[in-house]
């Protein structure tokens, strides 16, 4: 591909696992970007038992923006916004961190807060799904922090994150390896189905009526897992997944990562991550159909609509 030309949005997605780069042209859609770069990353590798990215993971991570970014800039991308997610943004030294790459690339990488991530991850399901669906409840699990959105028109009305990543119960709640024993995972069940509950609060009987979306590659895993379909909406359903924890919890990762969905860099969380999801399908009606856009995407298509002449007036990205 040569130099694009026109206006166009982009967005470098660094998160535990990959920093990606994607580029969107007015009118495009995540699904048919018009460039796409992507370095690898196993940032939960660089994490020390304080919670603090090594200098290992920060060269690391300083590499992949200087990549992304050079290919954004030969392709002719004039702005691209670095995001970082939660792998960087709830790490002890994660201004160490920003400062260090922004030394060694020039770039300054951008955080979001927990509930802007929430908002962009009902936009990128509301655009997913469209008007005709009605109300929609988005959940998002992701390696640091679930997002809870909800809302009927273009914009979430509700939006809350809690810190209950794949990743974070994982490493607070269970041990690395099996056996993991039925009170640990029984202790983990009640904590976070207690945080969940408490989140939605007095909003639980409203969102009742919502359409339950899951727009994250937890979710998509533990659905391809769980007894997902061919010909059929994807989706997950509680008593599904609800048989998959023991099994999940008596495997060791090298045997969950032979499992249908369960990749090899997330099968050490994918315990952690059902266990999560347990809980949101049973705050939620049991139900959850699997989106495939999620807080990038909605990144994206906000930043689309800000282009002059889109005839939108979204509000701001972050």
């Amino acid at each position: 591909m040569g130099r694009i030309v026109g206006p166009v949005v982009g967005v470098l997605d660094v998160g535990s696992f990959s920093a990606r780069l994607v580029v969107l042209e007015p009118g495009g859609s995540p699904l048919e970007p018009v460039l796409t770069h992507q370095t690898r990353l196993r940032l939960d590798r660089s994490l020390d038992e304080e919670g603090r990215l090594s200098s290992c993971g920060i060269a690391a991570i300083s590499a992949a923006v200087a990549g992304g970014m050079a290919v954004a800039k030969d392709h002719g991308v004039p702005e691209v916004f670095p995001l970082a997610t939660s792998s960087i943004r709830d790490a002890v030294n994660a201004q160490e961190v920003v400062g260090r790459v922004a030394g060694n690339t020039g770039v300054e990488l951008r955080f979001l807060s927990g509930r802007r991530e929430a908002e962009l991850t009902y936009v990128a399901a509301r655009r997913w799904f469209g008007a005709a669906a009605g109300p929609l409840l988005a959940l998002d699990i992701g390696g640091g922090t679930v997002e809870l959105s909800a809302g009927a028109g273009e914009q979430a009305t509700f939006a809350r994150s809690l810190p209950l990543g794949a990743r974070s119960v994982t490493r607070d709640w269970l041990p690395a390896e099996p056996p993991v024993r039925g009170k640990q995972v029984r202790a983990l069940r009640e904590h976070v189905l207690a945080q969940v509950t408490e989140a939605l609060g007095d909003a639980t009987t409203e969102l009742a009526e919502h359409r339950v979306v899951g727009c994250s590659k937890v979710l998509r895993q533990l659905a391809r897992l769980a007894g997902d379909r061919a010909g059929k909406d994807r989706e997950l359903l509680l008593d599904d997944l609800r048989s998959w924890i023991p099994r999940l919890a008596a495997m060791p990762s090298a045997l969950r990562a032979k499992l249908p969905g369960i990749s090899r860099q997330r099968a050490q969380q994918a315990l952690g991550g059902a266990v999560v999801a347990e809980a949101l399908l049973t705050v939620s009606g049991g139900t959850v159909a699997i989106c495939p856009w999620s807080t990038r995407d909605g990144l994206l298509l906000t930043l689309l609509d800000r282009l002059p002449g889109t005839g939108k007036r979204a509000r701001p990205a972050a």
